[in-house]
């Protein structure tokens, strides 16, 4: 398949016939992430800020997947770009390599960690156990996550943004169905509790691997995985770390915040905990989404860089700002206007409901000026610019919000901590614009 329609296309069409399909990819996504929270509720309150604490750890494995296949994406999409398919193959090959080594370290020191990560957060025996319970099915399949993950980046690096649409809604479809019949045994499986949500989200993952797999070996796609060039290539390898570490960082540093933001809020009660928990649920309805546009913009800057398109690349990025500028535009209004009814899947105890309501109305505040960190962080990546977006999400997720909320939870309580995420955002944006124009 030829890839110069990246760089002959008009911008618009080109940007909505990359990013919708994974616009609507992400929605189910965050769809799925939606409803396997509500069924987790379902269990009990302790189960639900089990899944929190254990969110951290998870957005870790994803971050490690993504990052590095952002790094291999990006390659791929600038030798494509430049004309060079031997050295697309070499990277999409010693990329799946590396991706494979990752996954098995991942397994092993994730399931290690867990038991003493938990009781950081929590003087409570039954989070513990039910945290340990679902983490260890749940980190079981690391191996097809980071795979997938993988593969998702690959097609998407060529183009084929409907392969990784379908590959994925499968999978999060799958979990979606199987989530009620694992967790409260219906028909003929035994009632499996949070044991059940872990092995649903498990075998969604795996079916995307499959599928992925299957289109990979009956369909041809111009970049291919090749026996002859196993053997490490030095150049390619660092190339690919020096994109692919700076992005999993970007994606891990969340996990970073949010454990950060629990030991501030375990200071005053965890229930707070656990609305942090249920708003970073809710979020993925929003980001995902957006990052469905910078996931469709990724290839195309990064093609159009190496064709040496410039003033296209310019164009790409203006569009998917306002596209995630929009989206996030229709989060905010959700959020201030029905935040109770929303808080209500998730818990019906008036107290944690309330604590929930105001912080949705006030981290919304910043959610419409994070796109312009977003975004950038998303283009930079795309054009092989790994430091660069490290400092934008540095600044995001660590330099300034971490300090502001600690300094105004001593002003405001807990309150305090929610109030941290639309000044960060302000100040992030404004830092992220002037880091993306200077690169």
């Amino acid at each position: 398949m030829n890839e110069s329609f990246m760089k002959e296309k008009p911008v618009l069409p080109l940007i909505l016939s990359m990013s919708l399909p994974m616009v609507l990819s992400m929605l189910v996504n965050s769809l799925y992430n939606i409803v396997d929270s509500f069924f987790v509720a379902q269990i009990s309150e302790d189960a639900m800020t089990a899944l929190s604490l254990v969110y951290p750890v998870q957005n870790l494995i994803n971050a490690v997947g993504i990052g590095f296949g952002i790094g291999i994406n990006a390659v791929i999409a600038f030798y494509s770009g430049a004309g060079n398919r031997k050295r697309a193959d070499v990277a999409a090959t010693q990329g799946f390599v590396l991706a494979g080594v990752h996954s098995v370290v991942l397994t092993i020191g994730c399931i290690a960690v867990m038991p003493a990560f938990l009781k950081m957060f929590t003087s409570s025996e039954r989070v513990v156990d039910l945290g340990l319970r679902y983490s260890y099915i749940a980190f079981a399949f690391t191996v097809m996550v980071v795979l997938g993950i993988t593969f998702e980046k690959v097609f998407q690096a060529v183009g084929r943004m409907k392969v990784t649409m379908m590959s994925m809604m499968c999978g999060c479809v799958a979990n979606i169905i199987l989530d009620p019949v694992l967790i409260f045994g219906l028909g003929p499986f035994p009632e499996m509790g949070i044991e059940g949500a872990a092995l649903a989200t498990g075998i969604g993952q795996t079916l995307t691997f499959v599928i992925y797999l299957v289109i990979y070996f009956a369909r041809s796609i111009s970049v291919h995985i090749r026996k002859e060039q196993l053997r490490p290539d030095r150049e390619m390898v660092l190339k690919l770390y020096s994109i692919g570490i700076p992005a999993t960082l970007n994606l891990a540093l969340p996990s970073v915040l949010i454990s950060s933001l629990n030991a501030i809020l375990a200071a005053y009660s965890e229930v707070y905990i656990l609305v942090l928990g249920i708003y970073y649920k809710l979020q993925t309805f929003l980001y995902l989404p957006a990052n469905g546009f910078v996931q469709g913009m990724r290839p195309l800057v990064g093609y159009n860089y190496g064709a040496g398109e410039h003033e296209r690349v310019s164009q790409i990025y203006r569009i998917v700002l306002c596209m995630s500028g929009v989206i996030m535009a229709v989060g905010t209004v959700i959020c201030l206007a029905v935040p109770e009814p929303i808080m209500s899947l998730f818990t019906h105890t008036p107290e944690t409901i309330h604590a929930g309501e105001t912080a949705l109305r006030v981290i919304s505040a910043g959610f419409i000026v994070s796109a312009v960190s977003v975004t950038s962080s998303g283009a930079l990546e795309g054009l092989g610019k790994g430091a660069p977006s490290l400092i934008i999400s540095l600044c995001r997720y660590i330099v300034v919000i971490i300090p502001a909320a600690f300094v105004l939870s001593r002003i405001l309580g807990a309150p305090g901590v929610w109030a941290a995420f639309p000044v960060a955002e302000a100040v992030t944006a404004v830092i992220a614009y002037i880091v993306y124009k200077k690169s």
